[in-house]
């Protein structure tokens, strides 16, 4: 399994995208490093109705913009 940066690496020599191809991939990624990260989280501590993946993805990262 890659992770997001290694795919979106991979992804940029292949295709030499534009900035708004990279910013959308962006996105994209972010998405999927989110699902990554709430899944391993609910698959290591069973993902209670205490302390969920979706719970510990927002209190660790800084999601919202300022």
């Amino acid at each position: 399994m890659k992770t997001p940066m290694q795919e979106l690496l991979e992804w940029a020599r292949k295709f030499k995208p534009t900035p708004s191809m990279i910013e959308a991939k962006i996105v994209l990624m972010l998405e999927k490093e989110k699902e990554v990260i709430v899944d391993a989280w609910n698959s290591a501590y069973g993902g209670d109705s205490f302390h969920d993946g979706e719970q510990y993805y927002n209190e660790t990262f800084n999601t919202k913009e300022k």
